[in-house]
């Protein structure tokens, strides 16, 4: 009675782990939540005041054009040819129902049945089963862990075959935290070029990369980087505004044509009320997103430590808004004991076996979602936890 290629999906992992919360019965004190990525603070009052200022505008509950507002996607352009300092032009640019939205766009503008999408492993659950959904073919390259948890070019050279249409990949990584190197996502995107694929590059917490870096990459400098390139991204983490689901793709303009097809049958327009709050806040908030930036970077670093604190727990990979970690149960599958840590010390992450096969030995901690002194605690709850 169902469609198949969806009634074999997994509940989304996310609403399963957020029905751990009510095992706990608060011995250890409150609930460190550890899970979902979301931002552990609120949007800027600046940015709250222009939403509510929106929302009271009939102009804007009106249908708005399929690729984004003009403003809105001019604001973006210039935001982007600033940050990774390149020309990007607002014909370049389709807004978004957040970025997930963007993924299911981009991949229906790429690829159909037969075709196949080279994702790298652990890979983000929602990629996986969105290409499950779709009835797109899957191939897979591990990213092992002395190498950090990034990818092999050569790896993926092997793994590409004749349907393959697109590389996807995510950096800043979710789950891993990894940080792919500007020479290594140049030497991919040459590969897309010289194999005539796509590289899909899901960039959506490029905004809390480390300190010392400045810019991402060099992609959108280079040559006709719109004949292989596809950038997505999302406002959700840097601006705090995950419910108002907003995100935007950078692409070539035949790419941008494409993707509005798509999108004219699956939501017609992005919410507008959020554009119209964004577009001047691109700009006047780069102060508030660096001291956010800041914020996480102290996050990351007391992880650190709680992990250093914990004998047997080997963190695996971190960076922007997560830590990935092989736990010490050997034998034990992530996802009995990730209920377990819910029950009984109430920490609540998410299990490694939601992010690929091969991936039962692993945790993934979203630390951006705590507090520093939230963090520290992590050390005295899982050191003493038993099966």
């Amino acid at each position: 009675m169902f469609n198949s290629a969806v009634a074999n999906l997994n509940a989304p992992p996310v609403s399963i782990v957020l029905n751990w919360k009510s095992s706990y019965d608060g011995a250890n004190g409150p609930l460190i939540d550890m899970s979902q990525a979301v931002p552990g603070y609120s949007a800027h009052p600046d940015i709250l005041a222009a939403l509510a200022e929106g929302a009271s505008d009939p102009a804007l509950a009106r249908y708005g054009p399929v690729e984004g507002d003009p403003e809105f996607r001019s604001a973006y352009a210039d935001h982007v040819s600033q940050l990774y300092n390149a020309k990007i032009d607002r014909s370049e640019v389709q807004i978004t129902s957040g970025c997930n939205q963007a993924f299911v766009a981009t991949v229906l503008a790429l690829a159909g049945h037969g075709d196949r999408i080279l994702m790298m492993r652990p890979c983000y659950f929602n990629h996986e089963s969105t290409l499950g959904m779709l009835g797109v073919g899957i191939d897979y390259v591990d990213c092992v862990d002395d190498g950090g948890l990034l990818p092999n070019c050569a790896s993926i050279d092997a793994a590409i075959g004749p349907q393959t249409r697109a590389i996807a990949m995510v950096t800043p990584n979710n789950p891993a935290g990894s940080i792919y190197p500007a020479p290594l996502l140049a030497d991919i995107l040459a590969l897309c070029q010289r194999r005539g694929i796509w590289l899909i590059l899901d960039e959506t917490y490029r905004d809390f990369m480390p300190l010392d870096m400045d810019v991402p990459h060099h992609l959108f400098a280079q040559d006709d980087w719109q004949s292989s390139l596809i950038q997505l991204y999302s406002f959700s983490k840097s601006y705090c505004l995950p419910g108002h689901r907003l995100g935007a793709i950078v692409a070539g303009r035949d790419v941008v044509a494409q993707l509005a097809k798509v999108i004219d049958n699956i939501q017609i327009c992005a919410p507008r009320v959020a554009q119209h709050a964004l577009a001047p806040m691109l700009t006047s908030m780069t102060s508030w997103r660096e001291e956010n930036r800041e914020r996480i970077a102290a996050r990351a670093t007391v992880f650190r430590t709680a992990m250093d604190d914990l004998p047997g727990w080997n963190l695996l990979s971190s960076g922007a808004y997560f830590g990935y970690v092989r736990h010490p149960f050997t034998g034990v599958g992530s996802r009995q004991l990730a209920e377990t840590m819910a029950r009984k010390a109430g920490v609540l992450v998410i299990p490694g076996a939601f992010f690929g096969a091969g991936q039962d030995g692993a945790l993934r901690f979203a630390f951006a979602n705590a507090g520093r002194n939230v963090i520290a605690k992590l050390a005295g709850r899982l050191s003493s936890l038993t099966l």
